[in-house]
């Protein structure tokens, strides 16, 4: 009997990634001007841009209520897993951990939920890390613990035409987004101890794009990485920027994805985003 792995929808794995690695995804919910629905299966990132788009209209996002949670961590327990290791989204972004803890707290020491303080596939590369780590065996301790080494290794950078969206949904202060918006520069953030900041600010959106590279090459390292370019309808944005990824990383890139952004993240990030997680190999 195997450790049994869940997320959240806002870790963005490719379908074929988590079917491979066995594991369960529970949704966020998103509302759109009083239309609500699961992430992924009922809200797409196209939906969210639409809406963003379109002056009054509001889109709200909210966590996985415990009760659901808890039928999940039941279903994988009476499936025949040993124990749950439960990866989110960070706590100062959502209050899906918090919920995630709640539900826990019914199966003792049967479920560890693990904050991996960051969001997309900064929360991914930690569920497959424990993913991994289950599929050798290890017991649940070693699970929880591999999905902390690899969010210690793990650096979420990204960029966006304005910060209003943050600012709205309140994941930035008013005082910063308003900063950004007075001096009419464009902001590379990142996300340090489960909350988002402003990192650096450049004048022009190309500049910016530019120098999110250089931070990526700088949180590489020397050793071997995996990376993912996100984006919210700008594809041909992100491809550039993974070209440029790919050119100056060479042959320690161990693997380059390029994929949309959910509707969660999308709705507080904009249009035009494009961020960048780096995963330092062992």
């Amino acid at each position: 009997m195997s450790i049994a792995v869940v997320t959240d929808s806002t870790a963005y794995l490719p379908a074929d990634l988590a079917e491979r690695h066995h594991i369960t995804v529970v949704p966020l919910t998103v509302t759109l001007s009083g239309r609500s629905g699961r992430e992924g299966s009922e809200i797409t990132p196209a939906d969210v841009a639409r809406a963003l788009a379109t002056r009054g209209e509001h889109v709200t996002t909210s966590r996985p209520s415990a009760e659901l949670f808890a039928s999940t961590y039941r279903e994988l327990l009476d499936g025949g897993a040993a124990g749950v290791v439960s990866v989110h989204l960070a706590a100062g972004l959502s209050g899906t951990v918090d919920a995630a803890t709640v539900a826990a707290a019914a199966f003792g020491d049967r479920v560890t939920v693990v904050d991996a303080g960051s969001a997309a596939m900064g929360v991914g590369f930690p569920a497959v890390a424990a993913a991994s780590a289950a599929a050798s065996g290890q017991d649940q301790t070693c699970v929880r613990d591999a999905a902390l080494a690899a969010a210690a290794r793990t650096s979420t950078l990204f960029y966006v035409d304005t910060l209003e969206h943050l600012r709205r949904g309140g994941r930035m202060g008013a005082a910063s987004a308003l900063l950004g918006t007075a001096l009419a520069v464009k902001p590379i953030l990142d996300i340090a101890g489960g909350t988002v900041r402003v990192r650096e600010k450049v004048r022009t959106a190309g500049r910016a794009l530019a120098r999110l590279v250089d931070l990526a090459v700088e949180a590489s390292g020397d050793g071997q990485v995996d990376v993912v370019v996100h984006h919210l309808v700008a594809a041909d944005r992100a491809e550039g920027v993974a070209r440029a990824v790919r050119e100056r990383l060479g042959h320690r890139l161990r693997s380059l994805l390029v994929g949309e952004v959910g509707a969660v993240v999308g709705a507080h990030a904009g249009p035009g985003l494009v961020g960048i997680v780096v995963h330092r190999a062992e």
